[in-house]
């Protein structure tokens, strides 16, 4: 089936994106994600776009949403899933690359966007974000703080605290609007936030070839308990038969995959034995 044309979404200038160059090397790794900033303009609506505060609201642009992943489902495994299932795997399409909006520029370039619940818009189809960017917070001898847009902290604690902040201030109202189809208590909807941040930090560091510092980042980002977020990152190590150190971790909150493939778990799943995690991890090296 042929892509629908897509009306074009207005960029910002060069030298007002402060964020460009982030999201320029997340494309680069990630090429099925296209992110564009709307230079201050509203993200776009209709035509497949739907944005965060349509999700948060939790009417007719999230149901046609969660449409899409009930389809999505049937299609790929054959079988209909539970409405929590199927609200479970829509949480994850957008939680996944917004968290990635505001992860990634803290990793690369010590930059914390601010994205309010109305500034961002997706369009699943077609693997793009639009975004309005309004402040971003970075260090004070960072060459963008005296952007007209920057908020100066004073050491790197204070913007990881930005970090969570942002994400905190941009999925709890999707959360809101997830949540009655989920099943599932704020600390659940919590830890699956810390799982979106934890484990999309950690994907794209491995393709940036930066694993071991994207754990870091995000073990100091999240070493514990830290409200709303009820569990850190959470990271440990396994040892392979040849010696060397295999990266992982247990879930917070469950993805479900198991109710469309009982004989299956996540490899970060804790129903997923360290044995068989061994043997998965090093099968794919």
């Amino acid at each position: 089936m042929a892509a629908t044309s897509l009306a074009p979404v207005p960029s910002a200038p060069a030298a007002e994106a402060p964020l460009a160059a982030a999201y320029a090397r997340l494309e680069e790794v990630l090429p099925g994600l296209v992110i564009t900033d709307t230079g201050g303009a509203p993200p776009p609506t209709g035509e497949g776009w739907v944005t965060s505060s349509e999700l948060a609201d939790g009417g007719g642009a999230l149901e046609a949403f969660l449409a899409c992943d009930d389809e999505q489902i049937r299609r790929d495994y054959g079988v209909s899933a539970r409405p929590d299932v199927i609200a479970s795997f829509g949480l994850h399409r957008y939680a996944w690359p917004a968290t990635l909006l505001i992860t990634v520029p803290w990793f690369l370039l010590r930059r914390v966007p601010r994205f309010p619940a109305d500034a961002v818009a997706f369009h699943r189809a077609h693997g793009r974000l639009a975004l309005r960017t309004t402040t971003f917070a970075c260090l004070p001898d960072d060459p963008a703080a005296h952007h007209r847009d920057a908020l100066v902290v004073p050491h790197e604690e204070a913007l990881r605290a930005e970090v969570r902040t942002a994400v905190a201030e941009h999925l709890g109202p999707v959360l809101e609007g997830f949540r009655p189809h989920m099943r599932r208590g704020p600390r659940a909807l919590w830890g699956a936030a810390a799982d979106e941040i934890t484990e999309g930090l950690w994907y794209v560091g491995r393709l940036l070839g930066q694993e071991r510092r994207a754990i870091e980042a995000a073990e100091a980002l999240l070493p514990g308990a830290t409200a709303p977020f009820p569990r850190g990152a959470g990271f440990r190590e396994l040892t392979a038969p040849d010696g060397s150190r295999l990266p992982t971790r247990d879930r917070a909150s469950c993805c479900l995959y198991y109710t469309l493939r009982p004989e299956e778990t996540c490899v970060t799943c804790p129903r997923t034995k360290d044995a068989e995690r061994i043997a998965r991890l090093t099968a794919d090296t």
